[in-house]
């Protein structure tokens, strides 16, 4: 039987506002239709991702459109929701969740967060459940610091808290940057606030030096709180010269106590448009697309055993979302 295969980021939705009818297209983006099928991949969560830019909102609004209209037979993917959770894995096709990579995508720098927030409902409206909200990308914005900024958590951020209290709807911490992250923690603790939070695409400081990578104490505050770290297959985040390194990502994880939290967030995007040519291989060939889950998944069992390869490929997943959306 195969192993159902979930995986909790990629910017494929961002790849088709300017190539929509490249879905199966596999030279370009490593998550593309056939890639999802031939790696098995029964969920895939596809981010909606924008710059802070101005009008950054009606972007984020397109993708959410274009989400909605993949939800078709023809494309063989499915909106996914709670009643899927019974039957992962029984070959329907590959089931979609959407989340937000970037605030900026229903509230640019310059319009009230009224405003702001009624975009947002707008992409709910389009996409069914939300997975998550990452409040920042690379850069600062009206709500926080992102990985490469020192800011923290901001007014707007701490109104987008409250708004998200009891949504079900996780806070992603993979585009944060330290002290947003450590803000962000303290005002939930402090105000009592329920919300789910996750590292939906990072890999671990402590074994590759990358602001994109988590701190162990940010990983052990994820880990104690039940969510999810998902494993980022970006050489750039791996390591730069040894792909075996995801395999020491992973151990690090589980010594942290991330049995229950580790799972896949490969990060696939369109590598062809991306301006940092000294980037290049964008990913190892043993992780390049989803193609590549059953042999990942065979590493996995080899060296971490049938139980962690279970949990990191579905179960860690599949349980978190039973548990937020029960």
């Amino acid at each position: 039987m195969k192993k159902p295969i979930i995986d909790i980021h990629c910017d494929l939705l961002i790849y088709l506002t300017n190539h929509f009818s490249d879905l199966n297209n596999k030279e370009d983006i490593g998550c593309s239709l056939p890639y999802l099928k031939e790696g098995n991949v029964d969920l895939q969560v596809m981010a909606i991702f924008t710059p802070t830019e101005e009008n950054s909102h009606k972007l984020g609004v397109q993708q959410s459109e274009i989400f909605r209209n993949l939800n078709t037979q023809e494309n063989e993917l499915y909106r996914f929701e709670k009643q899927h959770l019974s039957t992962l894995g029984n070959g329907k096709g590959v089931g979609m969740l959407a989340a937000v990579e970037n605030a900026s995508g229903f509230c640019d720098e310059n319009m009230s967060l009224k405003e702001g927030f009624k975009n947002l409902e707008t992409i709910i409206d389009n996409v069914g459940e939300l997975f998550y909200i990452s409040f920042t990308h690379h850069l600062e914005n009206r709500f926080g610091g992102g990985n490469y900024s020192t800011a923290g958590l901001k007014n707007d951020g701490k109104a987008l808290i409250d708004y998200l209290d009891n949504k079900n709807i996780a806070i992603d911490f993979s585009h944060t940057s330290d002290a947003l992250a450590y803000e962000i923690l303290n005002y939930v603790s402090k105000n009592n606030i329920k919300v789910p939070i996750i590292a939906s695409h990072s890999n671990y400081r402590s074994i590759f030096d990358h602001p994109r990578n988590l701190p162990n104490e940010i990983a052990q505050e994820i880990i104690q709180r039940e969510g999810l770290i998902g494993v980022n297959f970006l050489r750039a985040f791996v390591n730069n010269e040894k792909p075996e390194v995801l395999q020491e990502h992973i151990a690090h994880g589980l010594e942290l106590g991330a049995q229950k939290a580790v799972c896949y967030g490969a990060d696939f995007f369109y590598v062809k448009g991306n301006p940092d040519k000294s980037r290049i291989p964008y990913y190892y060939k043993e992780h390049e697309n989803a193609g590549c889950y059953p042999q990942i998944n065979k590493t996995i069992k080899q060296q971490f055993g049938e139980e962690v390869c279970n949990n990191i490929s579905h179960q860690n997943v599949t349980d978190f979302l039973t548990r937020i959306w029960s």
